[in-house]
């Protein structure tokens, strides 16, 4: 029973280490959540089997997204934007008041 549950709780390390740092929440990381739960005493192996699915995008392969779902009518360019503005916001970049007053992107 104890090397079963090493066993998982390195696989639960090694998961851990490969998680890339978020660098818009430092202080909140799904590395440091995943390595609390590789030293967790019930650390059970659905665990382990849901951290390995995180790490292969399963879901991602599973429930595709389609360029109608990721260009709504409404709003084509809006992740587009989003994620320019993560991007920006990450170098320190702000947008102009007169643009943020006016709403123009």
């Amino acid at each position: 029973m104890a090397a079963r549950t090493g066993k998982l709780a390195v696989e639960m390390t090694r998961i851990a280490s490969a998680c890339p740092i978020d660098p818009l929440r430092p202080h909140i990381q799904l590395q440091t959540f995943l390595n609390s739960l590789a030293t967790h005493p019930n650390l059970t192996p659905s665990a382990v089997r849901a951290a390995q699915a995180l790490e292969r995008n399963d879901m991602q392969q599973k429930f595709a997204l389609t360029d109608k779902i990721l260009r709504p009518a409404s709003a084509p360019l809006h992740y587009e934007k989003l994620a320019e503005g993560i991007e920006k916001s990450m170098q320190g970049i702000k947008r102009p008041w007169w643009k943020v007053f006016l709403g123009i992107w």
